[in-house]
């Protein structure tokens, strides 16, 4: 199983890589959505996305549009993992495509479930 991070800190995504490769992943990040949209190109789809929405560059949600409008990727899931609590932001990442949505500050109990209902543990 393989896993993409998106977190503009480093430090989130130390955390959440390191949450997941504790559930047998294998790990790669990106800094921002258009890195990560590099990392998908040079490596295929991955298992799971797990996306920050809060980025410079290509924010989350604009992650999202685009690898949903890719059929490449159309099996991969996307968990924002972000601080945006507004109902509204959960809608319309979900309305993008998102299949999950994680609010930080989380635990490994939280992913591991999220990851649970997906049917990707």
């Amino acid at each position: 199983m393989r896993a993409l991070v998106v977190d503009d800190s480093k430090a989130m995504r130390m955390i959440i890589g390191r949450t997941v490769k504790g559930l047998g992943y294998e790990v790669a990040e990106g800094c921002n959505g258009l890195e990560a949209l590099e990392r998908l190109k040079d490596s295929g789809p991955f298992d799971v996305a797990l996306v920050d929405w809060n980025m410079p560059e290509m924010n989350g949600y604009e992650f999202i549009c685009a690898v949903r409008a890719d059929a490449v990727y159309s099996d991969m899931k996307i968990v924002m993992v972000t601080t945006e609590a507004e109902m509204s932001q959960v809608i319309k990442a979900l309305e993008a495509g998102a299949n999950e949505y994680i609010m930080k500050p989380f635990t490994k109990e939280m992913i591991q479930e999220k990851l649970q209902m997906l049917g990707l543990d």
